[in-house]
C-alpha cells in the first residue's frame, strides 16, 4: 500500500494554519466612539460594515418594535444575518474603501441598515 503523502501534507498544513490563527493578535473590538472624527482618523469600510452587522439585534428591536426574545425580533435577526453577505458585497461595490467623512459614514450606515433590516411598508391609517 502506498503512503498517503498528499493527505498527510494537507492535514499538516491545516494544523499549522489553525495553530497560526490561534496565536496571532486579535483585533480590538470597535465601538461607536471610533467613528467620531473621521476627517482626521479615517476608517476602513470593512470596519464600519463589521460594526454595523454587530448592531443587527438593536436594528431589529427598532424595526419590529419588539424586545429581544420575541418571535418577530428573532425572525428579523435571523433574516438579517442571512442577508449580511449580500449586503456586505453591495456596500463593497457602492462605497469607497476608506470612510473619511461623516457624510460617507452616514450614507453607508443608512444603506446597510436598509439592506439588512427590511421594513414592512405598513401604512397605519387614522381609522376615519
Amino acid at each position: 500500500m502506498k503512503f498517503p503523502t498528499v493527505t498527510v501534507t494537507l492535514v499538516s498544513l491545516a494544523l499549522i494554519f489553525v495553530l497560526w490563527d490561534q496565536t496571532r493578535e486579535k483585533p480590538e473590538p470597535v465601538d461607536a466612539s471610533r467613528f467620531v472624527n473621521l476627517a482626521t482618523d479615517p476608517v476602513q469600510r470593512s470596519v464600519v460594515v463589521d460594526w454595523l452587522v454587530t448592531q443587527i439585534p438593536a436594528f431589529c428591536e427598532q424595526a419590529t418594535d419588539q424586545s429581544a426574545g420575541t418571535d418577530a425580533h428573532s425572525k428579523c435577526v435571523k433574516d438579517s444575518e442571512a442577508r449580511s453577505s449580500v449586503c456586505r458585497r453591495e456596500m463593497h461595490d457602492r462605497f469607497p474603501s476608506i470612510v473619511a467623512s461623516d457624510a460617507v459614514f452616514r450614507d453607508l450606515s443608512i444603506t446597510l441598515m436598509n439592506c439588512l433590516v427590511s421594513q414592512s411598508g405598513l401604512v397605519i391609517s387614522s381609522g376615519k
